[in-house]
């Protein structure tokens, strides 16, 4: 199955922009009345017939739409520091996009080795990798922005954890499986911090805000993994408990 992108959907149309049009045209030679299966990114996928095959701006018919199309049961944002070696921080964009994810925010921390961070190209990757990991929904990669700005701007009502690796006698870590599967909810939020760790105080700014802390295991990951793992915990615990997850 190929999904191709659109920019843009009104007016009963679906309309690709120039490299979606390109691979379209170009390199999978689709012609005029072939059948496409187009996203729009946010979560609709539309079965269309290809209308105009310019390899600049194809234009697809509509034929029927199919909102939540491989929707999740969860709503999972990994808020995580870029890493200084920015291909290890666009690895994981790409396989927590595959495994599944809705927002992958990039912080800046107290202790972050990289203070500036450009999101376009982790945007881009995310959207290859939904196309390819067959999903409607492309995650978001917003602007950065802090690290004790996004605690504060947290939502009510999600399962709110962070990991980090220092002790702390006054706040316990259990692991995050045992947080998911007490949690009753689906929307979950999940913090990692940056090569050198978030610092204490984040961590006492991140648990008078209501996160819980966790561990991810006896290993010590670094933080691409970490985040990684954490999206594959979530993925497993809603996996297992929603057999429909994933059927299209």
């Amino acid at each position: 199955m190929e999904l191709f992108y659109a920019y843009e959907v009104s007016g009963g149309r679906c309309y690709l922009d120039a490299e979606e049009s390109g691979h379209c045209v170009r390199v999978l030679r689709h012609r005029a009345g072939d059948a496409l299966d187009v996203i729009d990114g946010l979560g609709t996928l539309y079965r269309c017939t290809l209308e105009d095959p310019s390899p600049k701006a194809a234009v697809a018919r509509i034929e029927k739409a199919e909102p939540g199309w491989g929707a999740r049961p969860c709503r999972l944002t990994i808020g995580c520091c870029p890493t200084k070696n920015n291909e290890r921080f666009e690895w994981m964009v790409e396989k927590a996009t595959e495994v599944g994810v809705e927002c992958i925010a990039p912080l800046i921390g107290d202790r972050s080795e990289r203070k500036v961070y450009k999101p376009e190209r982790a945007r881009r990757i995310a959207l290859s990798a939904t196309k390819q990991s067959l999903k409607a929904r492309i995650p978001e990669v917003p602007e950065p922005q802090r690290v004790k700005d996004f605690i504060q701007a947290g939502p009510e009502g999600a399962l709110k954890l962070i990991a980090y690796c220092f002790e702390d006698p006054s706040a316990p870590r259990v692991s995050i499986q045992e947080e998911l599967e007490a949690y009753e909810g689906a929307d979950v939020i999940v913090l990692i911090g940056p090569e050198g760790d978030f610092s204490p105080e984040e961590v006492r700014l991140a648990l008078a805000a209501g996160y819980k802390p966790v561990h991810l295991g006896p290993s010590r990951l670094r933080t691409e993994t970490a985040a990684l793992t954490a999206a594959m915990a979530v993925y497993f615990r809603y996996f297992f408990l929603h057999l429909s997850f994933g059927k299209q």
